[in-house]
């Protein structure tokens, strides 16, 4: 989930922590809770400031060990060694407990989105990724905001909020109701389909589509139960050749592949050097798809520029590439 959507379920699950007899008979507890239960909603996201170094790192990094079964168990720890010294008189089993559970929670929720996370980590890398609610959820988060404003107008904060996850519980139950619709009707079109990937959008009846087939590869939308179609590629397998050989050497391709389920690939050459292109297509926008991973080589196979990420028209890409194009 975003980070927005982190904090308040941070606030909602310290406003549920009052129902624990303990946390609410106790001012240092309920408040330590309600501080812990925030950071432990965003921690493990700390991750993000890889993305600073650059996007290969960040593909292949971000959910990744943070959100990993040890970290899950490891970042209770380190946000009580810095908070209990400020609550000395918090009962630190009960504080533990709740921190735990935002900790826990926040993997838990991002399992749903399409990018996922390797939660199963180390006993598998798989990317685990439901894909039945968006990054941002306009209407989670609506439903938290909600839920908060009618604390703050004077209403039991843990029943307010026991409610408040009965309902998202209802919402979640719906979504999966929703994409196995849509599953059921991509079927009907595509028979032979062998994978298909089906991702939220941020409106509620709409889902990106990308499947694929022992030849085609498909991308599609669908709106309420209605598939459409919008294009469909010859599949080609990556060839085992020296050129594709060397640029998948390349790290941000290599992190790209790492990532990426489902792609279609490119190979140019020119005078002086050769260009691979890989284009994941489950991000089709505006009849362009923005992530994708370019490596350029020069005559001799070594790298010259490479970039994966996001990139909306080809003047920014080549800017990223630092090249004028041919």
């Amino acid at each position: 989930m975003d980070t927005g959507t982190h904090v308040v379920m941070g606030i909602a699950l310290g406003g549920l922590a009052t129902l624990d007899p303990v946390v609410a008979a106790s001012t240092a507890t309920a408040s330590s809770v309600l501080i812990a239960t925030i950071v432990g909603s965003q921690i493990p996201d700390v991750d993000t400031v890889l993305k600073l170094r650059n996007n290969a790192i960040y593909i292949r990094n971000h959910r990744g060990v943070t959100h990993s079964m040890p970290a899950v168990l490891l970042w209770p720890l380190v946000i009580l060694a810095v908070l209990y010294p400020f609550f000395p008189d918090a009962n630190l089993l009960h504080l533990w407990g709740w921190t735990f559970a935002a900790v826990f929670i926040h993997v838990f929720v991002d399992i749903f989105n399409a990018y996922g996370t390797q939660a199963l980590r180390p006993f598998s890398s798989k990317w685990v990724a439901l894909g039945v609610i968006n990054t941002f959820d306009p209407i989670i988060f609506a439903i938290h905001i909600v839920a908060i404003i009618i604390w703050v107008l004077g209403a039991d904060p843990g029943y307010t909020f026991l409610l408040m996850f009965a309902v998202l519980i209802g919402y979640y139950l719906l979504r999966f109701k929703a994409q196995r619709k849509v599953l059921e009707e991509i079927q009907k079109i595509i028979p032979n389909a062998t994978e298909i990937i089906i991702a939220p959008t941020i409106k509620f009846h709409q889902w990106r589509i990308a499947a694929m087939s022992e030849d085609k590869f498909y991308v599609g939308k669908g709106i309420d139960h209605k598939i459409e179609i919008l294009d469909e590629f010859i599949r080609v397998p990556v060839p085992n050749t020296p050129v594709l050989e060397a640029a998948k050497k390349d790290k941000n391709l290599a992190a790209f592949l790492s990532f990426s389920p489902v792609y279609r690939w490119e190979m140019d050459e020119y005078d002086d050097h050769y260009e691979v292109r890989f284009i994941d297509l489950r991000y089709r926008s505006n009849g362009h798809y923005p992530f994708v991973a370019v490596v350029q080589l020069d005559l001799e196979l070594n790298p010259v520029s490479s970039y994966t990420g996001w990139v909306f028209s080809e003047h920014k890409l080549r800017k990223k590439l630092s090249i004028i194009p041919n």
